[in-house]
């Protein structure tokens, strides 16, 4: 079913509807995965009033195949590694030291130029809701997840406007709830349920934040 949400804030709208009446009550964070997760997860934070921050997560595309993932690596220095892909497709250890390098030369770049020299949102005993834009393999997630669990948060929710159907079982060991607007059956790709899925660029990152920030401040 294609266009099942108009485009990403869209998504966090109708996601932010989706979610626990009693959050806006709680001591809540909500964490983005950007860049594709950030307008979800601001509009998400918009609606609960919360405090809004991003994860920073890149995922290991297989080579020739970069939106295939072989595993994905978050702040902290998480590392996730999709050994049945990896194992799928022949990876030889070069290739995937290769990748890793790259992606880490990346997120180290977009650590600094999000977050600057602003610490990480605090974790402990908080109820922190991660979101991005949709889960197809789930490696990006997965990774978040586990980089969380160092902070030891009172509790985390995964909050996608869509998955697979079998999604929720696939971190029901990571995460306390698991909540996803569509969760079809008939999945290929993320994309495949906006009508509008361009890429989102660092200015509109840089812009979300600012914004939330300012609002904070208020």
């Amino acid at each position: 079913m294609d266009g099942y949400f108009r485009n990403r804030a869209d998504a966090g709208a109708r996601l932010a509807r989706a979610l626990p009446r009693n959050l806006a009550r709680e001591d809540v964070l909500v964490l983005a995965l950007p860049r594709g997760g950030v307008p979800v997860g601001y509009a998400v934070a918009q609606a609960l009033g919360a405090e809004f921050d991003v994860l920073l997560v890149r995922k290991l595309g297989v080579p020739d195949q970069p939106e295939l993932a072989m595993g994905a690596i978050a702040s902290g220095g998480t590392l996730y590694i999709n050994e049945p892909v990896r194992a799928a497709y022949h990876i030889r250890d070069k290739d995937f030291e290769r990748v890793l390098a790259e992606e880490r030369a990346e997120l180290r770049r977009r650590e600094k130029s999000y977050r600057g020299d602003r610490p990480p949102a605090r974790l402990l005993g908080r109820t922190v809701v991660v979101v991005d834009d949709g889960i197809a393999t789930g490696a990006s997630m997965r990774t978040a997840l586990l980089a969380l669990r160092s902070g030891r948060p009172g509790r985390i929710i995964v909050a996608v406007p869509v998955a697979p159907a079998d999604a929720r079982m696939r971190f029901s060991d990571l995460a306390d709830d698991f909540i996803s607007v569509y969760s079809p059956r008939d999945f290929s790709a993320v994309g495949q349920f906006y009508e509008d899925f361009g890429q989102t660029e660092d200015e509109e990152v840089h812009r979300l934040l600012a914004e939330s920030a300012k609002e904070a401040m208020r």
